[in-house]
């Protein structure tokens, strides 16, 4: 339970103590700023406080947006104005600096908004709701009464919530064929006392299933399989709006959400390998390029926007453009679209699940996404390259989490520090180099499971190494870590490929599928302010690098037969350690709660 201070006596008639038991607030009336310090140092310290003006009158949404939103430390509206744990102290320091006695009634005659002010002032700061068309107003005549109460009726906040429960950027198939829809659902579960959790892990779980009828290799599984996944997607859309309606953010929410869907769409993939396989088909290979090509394009994603999320002097031609295409409506859905998001991604792979066969579907994928992530990245490339901006030191340490450097990695780059210029090309330039040199060796040569391979390994890591040696500030550092992403992926794909024997594919998945789980986290944990995993975890994994020999080594040691076991006990002891470390920091975490904005109202 929390607790609202009302700061003086109930207007008569007013619903006002009522819609705050609503939300779940013990009320109490203070009759001063005196009496309202000491019920605020009653309060006990771990919960949440409101103070309200008892002649606030606005609709419930706007309370609940104001006095329930996990995501701020402190947040108020026009009369109202609350405060979490973190932000109590400065909370009881506001209280405590207003005077008392003659001249002070400007400051306590509506003692919620001094009180504001004086949280303006702290470092933290207060979230002032976007109110759109809301009401909230402090009425201090009767005629000001009627007239916000007029206008609270002529707006339907409960139609207001739905809308702002639905994103306000998303992809066509999404703003068209989901969210219409998916938020009367989202509204269903909340009144049922569902959670954005169990909505999630129930999209996790249809997909799954999605998965077991793709992998039957019959026509009857495929169509049930992709009508699985269209509502396993409705369902993922329907966390996120449920979370917005109801307010209940978290950044564990968010880690499932983001994890769940790479888990949702990598099983299927899985599944349709296993289903066209039933029918003779090996399509394995296509499968885990199919999840290589998704991973790399993501880590672009999140590296781009990791480099530039605070750089100074953000402004580019190419961004100028941009700007000027988004106001042409019919080229905003067609930039949207060009791109591949999840929405329209999984209805391609539903509707060609259910009409033609995995292998079409893979191709269809491999096509569609590799033409994503060029549009993309050409993109990112122009902006950089023709933007003036300073980035900063956060940036530069995400973009070196997020590299994931191993120890070898980590001494080559002590070795080299200072040997190049921060802001240069190079740091890229190395890093595709890195990925190339391996690349080329592996996909060209005729017999790559040797000892050769090991050695064109290790010059691989010392290019990684070189890359990484100084602060990654440059204008396309953020390429660093996609071209590692990339030689890492694509090596263990083709070392598996040619090893040729039955098994070794699979295990390939499989280890992929476990050092992505790792990448994916490091990302979610950076967006979550609570920084990399800890080192020791990337050194325990190795790093890209330290990776890459292992695995070099295995496939010139062991036989084919064997360097599939080997793989397949190496992809187990990875998704273990890293699986158990990320469950333990999730569950335990204490980072604040993510913000994830619908539409203003």
């Amino acid at each position: 339970m929390s607790t609202a201070i009302l700061t003086g006596p109930p207007v008569a008639g007013s619903p006002l103590e009522a819609d705050l038991r609503t939300l779940g607030f013990d009320v109490r009336i203070a009759d001063d700023a005196a009496s309202a310090a000491e019920l605020l140092a009653a309060v006990p310290a771990q919960e949440r406080v409101a103070v309200v003006d008892p002649r606030f009158v606005g609709h419930l949404h706007t309370l609940r947006l104001a006095l329930t939103d996990p995501r701020f430390p402190a947040a108020a509206v026009p009369g109202a104005l609350t405060a979490q744990p973190g932000a109590r102290a400065a909370l009881a320091r506001a209280v405590g600096r207003i005077p008392v006695g003659a001249g002070t009634a400007h400051l306590t005659d509506v003692l919620t908004d001094t009180l504001t002010d004086s949280l303006d002032r702290e470092v933290t700061g207060v979230h002032r709701v976007e109110l759109g068309s809301l009401v909230a107003t402090v009425a201090l005549t009767p005629a000001q009464r009627e007239e916000a109460r007029e206008a609270v009726a002529a707006v339907d906040d409960e139609a207001v919530r739905l809308r702002t429960a639905v994103k306000s950027r998303d992809g066509f198939f999404t703003t068209y064929c989901i969210s219409p829809y998916s938020r009367y659902l989202a509204r269903w579960c909340a009144r049922r006392g569902l959670t954005p959790n169990q909505v999630t892990t129930a999209s996790l779980l249809t997909a799954l299933i999605a998965a077991g009828c793709a992998a039957t290799g019959t026509r009857g599984g495929f169509v049930a399989a992709g009508f699985l996944l269209l509502f396993s997607f409705v369902l993922d859309c329907t966390d996120g709006q449920l979370a917005r309606y109801s307010l209940q953010y978290s950044t564990m929410g968010a880690w499932l959400d983001a994890t769940f869907d790479r888990a949702k769409e990598y099983a299927y993939y899985a599944g349709l390998a296993l289903g066209a396989a039933r029918g003779g088909d090996d399509v394995c290979a296509l499968a885990l390029g199919a999840m290589v090509l998704m991973t790399c394009r993501h880590v672009v994603d999140f590296s781009f926007n990791e480099a530039n999320h605070d750089a100074s002097a953000n402004t580019s031609p190419t961004a100028a453009l941009s700007g000027k295409l988004d106001s042409v409506g019919w080229t905003v859905w067609v930039r949207r679209m060009i791109v591949l998001p999840i929405g329209e991604r999984w209805a391609m792979i539903a509707v060609l699940t259910a009409l033609t066969t995995p292998r079409i579907v893979f191709y269809a994928l491999l096509i569609g996404c590799a033409l994503a992530a060029c549009y993309t990245t050409a993109g990112r490339v122009l902006r950089s390259l023709t933007r003036r901006a300073r980035r900063t030191d956060r940036a530069a340490q995400a973009l070196a989490d997020l590299a994931d450097s191993g120890p070898l990695a980590e001494l080559i780059a002590a070795g080299a520090r200072g040997r190049g210029r921060t802001g240069s090309y190079l740091a890229p330039a190395m890093a595709f180099l890195s990925a190339a040199v391996l690349l080329v060796w592996v996909i060209f040569q005729d017999d790559p499971m040797s000892w050769l391979t090991v050695g064109v390994a290790l010059c691989s890591a010392l290019l990684a190494g070189a890359a990484v040696s100084r602060p990654l500030k440059g204008a396309l550092d953020w390429l660093v870590p996609p071209f590692f992403r990339a030689g890492e992926y694509v090596t263990i794909l083709v070392l598996a490929a040619r090893a040729d024997v039955p098994g070794a594919l699979p295990a390939a998945f499989g280890l992929v599928a476990a050092v992505a789980y790792h990448h994916y986290d490091t990302v979610y944990r950076i967006r979550g302010g609570t920084g990399a995993p800890p080192r020791w975890l990337v050194r325990a994994t190795g790093g890209h690098e330290g990776r890459i020999l292992v695995v070099t080594v295995l496939a010139a040691a062991l036989s084919p037969s064997g360097f599939t076991i080997a793989l397949t006990a190496l992809a187990v002891a990875l998704a273990l350690l890293v699986l158990i470390e990320s469950i333990r920091f999730w569950v335990s975490s204490q980072a604040p709660a993510v913000h994830d904005e619908g539409e203003p109202a």
